[in-house]
């Protein structure tokens, strides 16, 4: 699952996980026991369907899972760590520099919306961040025209999709595909769902929702209408 040389550092991550991880609440105490089944090793299974050689945003990246792992475990991709929050963003920056990841790996400290317009990436990937219909606000701004959302889910996947379906039509969505990944290594194999454009030819950028440019519209009409409408004062 990692390039054999990869692996001191794999351990290293993993200590910094359990010690300062724990003590900054990053990483709750009773995850330590299953630190490597449950979390490094359930996140880099992730790389099974990412394509050689891309870019890969992890939105929400907490301490770096699954997105640090990724990194890890595929040295031919660039990884942009997204996450908002100081405390997480301070030990992420901490971990690269010790891990001498500075190449291949750089910690943005932002919401997901705030990069948006700005950059935009082959794979986009998430852990337990949010809803299906939040998830796609967030990330198909960033995700380039032949690129995939990959958001790592629960066993209630499929029904998470059938409940989203408006919104995977609103945004233009292909077909979803759901895959279980690592069952033959892990004891409890990760459940992923990739989501790409319907027609990468047609995405402007940067994407929004049709139903939400159109009420951009109609509301900026609204607002020359009473700028027009209110009474001129004297001269």
């Amino acid at each position: 699952m990692f390039p054999s040389d990869r692996l001191p550092l794999v351990e290293r991550y993993a200590a910094l996980l359990a010690g300062a991880g724990v003590e900054r609440g990053l990483i709750g105490p009773r995850e330590v026991p299953r630190l490597w089944d449950r979390h490094v090793l359930n996140s880099a299974v992730l790389s099974e369907w990412v394509p050689p050689s891309v870019s890969v945003c992890d939105i929400g990246s907490g301490a770096g899972l699954p997105g640090l792992v990724l990194a890890l475990a595929r040295p031919d991709v660039q990884v942009s760590l997204v996450e908002p929050l100081l405390r997480r963003t301070t030990f992420l920056d901490e971990v690269v520099d010790e891990l001498g990841l500075a190449e291949q790996v750089e910690v943005v400290r932002a919401r997901a919306e705030e990069v948006h317009g700005r950059r935009r990436f082959d794979v986009v990937t998430s852990r337990a961040v949010a809803p299906l219909e939040r998830l796609l606000g967030w990330s198909m701004p960033l995700v380039a025209p032949e690129g995939a959302l990959l958001a790592m889910k629960g066993s209630s996947v499929a029904e998470e999709v059938e409940r989203s379906r408006s919104d995977l039509a609103a945004w233009r969505c292909a077909e979803p595909e759901i895959g279980r990944l690592g069952e033959s290594v892990l004891e409890e194999a990760t459940w992923v769902l990739r989501v790409a454009w319907d027609d990468p030819s047609s995405v402007s950028w940067p994407p929004q929702r049709p139903d939400a440019a159109a009420a951009g519209r109609k509301t900026s009409a609204s607002r020359r209408g009473r700028r027009q409408q209110r009474p001129r004062g004297r001269r």
